[in-house]
Formats: C-alpha cells, sequence, structure tokens
C-alpha cells in the first residue's frame, strides 16, 4: 500500500494521492480494529498522500489557513480565520524576539499571520515537501522570510531534531490529531519546550457527548477520519489525559465549539449562500453548495484525466465531499469540536 517513492518535482510522490483511500474500506461499516491499526502504523503515508491531494483543493475552496473558526454576525470569512490565530497567540502571550514552533505548519497561512501579530521568530515544520515549498514561496511573496522559516521533520521526533530545550513556546492548529498518538505528538513538545515555555493546541476531537457504541456515532468518527487524512478521530478526555501525563501543567481549557456564537463554526461548511456574511464570501460559500461541489469535482476529474494533477486526486476530492458532510453533521450534533483549545506550560523547574 505504499506508495512508489519517486518523488515529483513539485516535492509530491507518485502514487501516493492514488493509494490514500485503500487504507479505508470503501464501505465504512466494513471497519475493522485491523484497519485501525493500519492506518497508525501508517500515520505519514495515510498523512501525506491525503495532503498531496488535497493541499490544492484546500487552498482553492478554503483559503492558506487550513483551519476552522469563530463567527461574529457579519464578520468576512478571511478576518474571521485571522482572529482564530491572534486569538491563539495572545493567550499564549507570544511576543517579540520568542523562538516559536508551529506544528503541521500547513502551507504556512497561520505561520505568517501571527509572525506579523506577534512579531515573534516562527519555525514551520511539516513532513509533506509539496507543503513545504508552497509554504516557502508563499512567505516569500509575503516577505517574511527573514521572519518564518520551514523545515521538513515528523512530529513524533521533534527531540531528535531541535534538541531538548530549544523553543520558548509551540502550537499546534488542528494538527496534532493526525499523530498514531497524543502521549507521543505532546511528549515531543514537551521535551522541545525550554523550562516554563507555552503550548498552545486547536485540537480536533470527539465530545464527550459522542458515543462509539452508538453505530452513528461510530460512523461519523470514520467519515471525519477517511475525509480529512486522520488515522483516528479521539475523545477529547484522552487529549486532557495525554498533557497532563507527558507533564503539561493546563494553564486554561476551553471548547470553543461550545461558545454560544450565532454564526457556527462550521456554517462555510453548509453551503447556504443565504448565509454568506460579506459580498466577498459568497464564493467561498458557493464552493460547498450543490453546484459549486458539481463543478470543482468535475474540473479535478478533468485535470486528473489530463494528467495535470495526480492520479486519485479526484478520489481525495470525494472524501473531502465526505468531510464536509460529516462535520456539518457531528458539528450541529455537538459530537465534534475541532476548536478544544487548552494552553499548557512546562514546568520551571
Amino acid at each position: 500500500m505504499s506508495s512508489t517513492g519517486v518523488a515529483l518535482s513539485d516535492g509530491r510522490v507518485q502514487n501516493r494521492v492514488e493509494n490514500y483511500t485503500k487504507f479505508w474500506q470503501k464501505d465504512l461499516a466494513e471497519e475493522r480494529s485491523t484497519d485501525n491499526d493500519k492506518r497508525l502504523e501508517s500515520y505519514t503515508e495515510v498523512v501525506n498522500g491525503y495532503y498531496d491531494g488535497a493541499t490544492e483543493l484546500y487552498e482553492y475552496g478554503w483559503a492558506q489557513s487550513f483551519h476552522f473558526s469563530r463567527f461574529y454576525k457579519g464578520e468576512a470569512f478571511h478576518a474571521s480565520l485571522a482572529r482564530h490565530e491572534h486569538y491563539l497567540a495572545a493567550q499564549m502571550s507570544l511576543r517579540p524576539g520568542m523562538r516559536v514552533l508551529d506544528v503541521g505548519c500547513g502551507v504556512g497561512g497561520p505561520a505568517r499571520e501571527i509572525a506579523q501579530f506577534s512579531d515573534a521568530q516562527i519555525i514551520g515544520l511539516n513532513n509533506n515537501d509539496f507543503q513545504i515549498q508552497r509554504a516557502r514561496k508563499y512567505t516569500k511573496q509575503a516577505g517574511l522570510e527573514n521572519q518564518v522559516t520551514f523545515v521538513k521533520g515528523d512530529f513524533m521526533k521533534l527531540s531528535e531534531q531541535f534538541g531538548e530545550n530549544y523553543f520558548d513556546a509551540v502550537y499546534a492548529i488542528e494538527a496534532t490529531v493526525h499523530a498514531p498518538t497524543w502521549e507521543g505528538v505532546y511528549g515531543e513538545i514537551f521535551k522541545v519546550l525550554k523550562p516554563g515555555g507555552v503550548f498552545g493546541v486547536y485540537e480536533w476531537c470527539m465530545t464527550d457527548k459522542w458515543d462509539p457504541s452508538i453505530p452513528e456515532h461510530k460512523r461519523v468518527a470514520h467519515q471525519i477520519e477517511l475525509g480529512n487524512g486522520i488515522p483516528e478521530m479521539r475523545p477529547l478526555r484522552m487529549a486532557r489525559e495525554a498533557l497532563k501525563t507527558v507533564g503539561f501543567q493546563i494553564e486554561h481549557e476551553e471548547d470553543l465549539a461550545e461558545r454560544p456564537d450565532p454564526i457556527p463554526w462550521y456554517y462555510p461548511l453548509e453551503g447556504d449562500i443565504a448565509k454568506a456574511q460579506t459580498m466577498w464570501d459568497y464564493f467561498t460559500v458557493w464552493r460547498m453548495s450543490w453546484s459549486g461541489i458539481f463543478v470543482t469535482h468535475n474540473a479535478v476529474r478533468i485535470l486528473e484525466f489530463l494528467g495535470l494533477v495526480p492520479k486519485g486526486t479526484h478520489d481525495v476530492g470525494e472524501s473531502l465531499k465526505v468531510a464536509g458532510a460529516s462535520l456539518v453533521e457531528s458539528g450541529r450534533k455537538k459530537l465534534f469540536t475541532p476548536m478544544y483549545l487548552v494552553i499548557s506550560r512546562k514546568p520551571a523547574n
């Protein structure tokens, strides 16, 4: 099930996109524990296969910041994304001169925004060459290449790459859910933080209302996994326990999806253009409507046929449709949150 290992000029790997959906049973009802174990063992192939195919679709359909956010009534989509990033930086008290690690940085949208907001020096870590190339290109275009840099690395081996006690702060925005275990990735983050350093995270979790013994609950979790390149969805309590287990002191925790916001975090996925908050957001919302999805996915099919995108990109695009539907469903039912916020600190001694 692994890729051929032949790297393409843009950083993607031949056949990796095509192999992505093979990590799941076609009928999710047929999923077994062995399928889950295979995904956890091959998490780098799962995540890289997904992002080799999904990155350009994300940039087209969403933004250069691959995350959700809260909305004020009338707040523009891109303003909401930036505010979500600023809020995390403010909660962490990031400031000029700090050396900060962005774990799972995508194409660098949050790193660039937080760098400009806080004046900190940010290193973005990513295990996907395709995204790193794009992150560096966008950062150079923004004139931030001396403040924001990117390195390839595995977030399960941070201490091997950076050494211990290296960063003043570390943050992760909807990224560490891709790890095979939270204890493993949080433990590595703990090691590379200096004593007294702060870790801020927006974590993807199933909420306390989620019960895997209920078939519908289990189904929606599997759909979130398939649609978002996640080896295994886990409940919120396990994230909290993992942080404490590795030694973090939790200073603040909150599921921001529980805030009584008039506009839900998942509204752009609903595809209802009548809910667009500003004129500029009509196109963003339309892309998730039935007609927008129809146009996009048929365009991808043509591009794949012409060899302009890797084989398997259309199938990844189909998994994104599953993602959108499952995230809206689980968001409405309060079974899932993409914004479990935790601010933790490594003890000073």
